[in-house]
């Protein structure tokens, strides 16, 4: 409202989904290279959020859209090689976060689930060639039938003191890939690659913000129904139970002793899941993922995350981790 002090006003898409576009175009013909869909909603730092390629959950005609606003974008942008472009998504509404006229951290991860030299590509058109003349005429992606799950691994271990909670500032310092014909089997072999192992059964702790219980009943219930026994701190167990989902109380870290960082160092839990609550408890959320971080206990921080672990545990049950090659005749 001053030149001499600019002013940011921003909004906050709440439960939107992130989606990454790697494309190539010549300048006039544009192709997409892969679509992957976040597994973590929009506001997690792109390097740190898990990914899926070919999109598990977005409707196909979304999909159709991003698609074609990429191609509108790399024409009007003039755009000679490789482009990433970040979408967001909330129900039936498309929005644009930024674009890069440049190779991103997926291009890697793309190249090596399509099994195509993505870069390659993007060097021919930038000296001049065209998309026809490489005999490229459809979208490299189109053929994609396996799902590949791009997870981010974290330094924490190394850092006593850093919060393992995923925000808008990137924490991670490299990635791993999981392949299956399954997406909850391909994200179960990204998180055991990143070094986090899901338990088939066993003890589940859950301590959600108020925001969050909603859903976190939802999941509950399906844990419950996969066997696991649930504790939870006060305020998350009592609404659990009064939805009808047993539920033991544990005390968090404020309130006293024996309390849920000393059961997790006991190694109590076999899954945690822990959203970042209110300045109230902020310190015994800390607590918690620390802890669960020093035992090597699988946890997750945001409930998108904790569904695809529930999807993967749920497979797992069914199905037995199988070797799958990058490059085979089903791409």
């Amino acid at each position: 409202v001053s030149d001499q002090h600019p002013v940011l006003i921003d909004r906050f898409l709440d439960r939107a989904t992130e989606v990454d576009v790697d494309a190539v175009s010549d300048g006039e013909t544009t192709l997409i290279a892969g679509v992957l869909e976040h597994i973590e909603e929009a506001g997690i730092h792109s390097g740190d959020s898990a990914s899926c390629m070919p999109p598990r959950s977005l409707p196909r005609n979304i999909v159709d859209r991003i698609r074609t606003y990429t191609r509108i974008l790399a024409k009007k942008l003039k755009v000679k090689g490789l482009m990433n472009v970040q979408f967001a998504v909330l129900g039936d509404e498309i929005y644009l976060i930024e674009v890069n006229p440049r190779a991103s951290r997926t291009v890697p991860f793309v190249s090596k689930a399509i099994g195509i030299q993505v870069v390659k590509i993007a060097m021919e058109l930038m000296l001049g060639k065209k998309l026809k003349d490489l005999g490229i005429e459809h979208d490299l992606d189109r053929d994609l039938k396996i799902y590949n799950v791009k997870a981010p691994v974290f330094p924490f271990h190394k850092f006593p003191n850093v919060d393992p909670v995923l925000g808008p500032e990137m924490k991670s310092t490299g990635e791993v890939m999981g392949r299956s014909k399954s997406f909850a089997i391909a994200y179960q072999k990204a998180l055991e690659a990143a070094g986090l192992r899901l338990p088939h059964k066993g003890r589940l702790f859950i301590s959600v913000r108020n925001d969050d219980k909603a859903e976190a009943l939802s999941i509950a219930e399906q844990f419950s129904r996969l066997g696991f026994t649930i504790e939870a701190t006060g305020g998350t167990a009592r609404f659990l139970n009064e939805n009808g989902i047993e539920a033991e109380t544990i005390l968090k870290v404020s309130e006293g002793t024996p309390n849920c960082v000393e059961a997790i160092k006991a190694g109590k839990y076999q899954l945690i899941i822990n959203t970042v609550s209110d300045d109230a408890t902020v310190k015994d959320g800390y607590a918690i993922r620390r802890a669960a971080l020093e035992r090597k206990i699988a946890y997750s921080t945001v409930l998108s995350s904790a569904w695809a672990m529930l999807l993967a545990i749920e497979k797992l049950k069914e199905e037995e981790i199988s070797v799958m090659p990058l490059m085979n005749q089903d791409k």
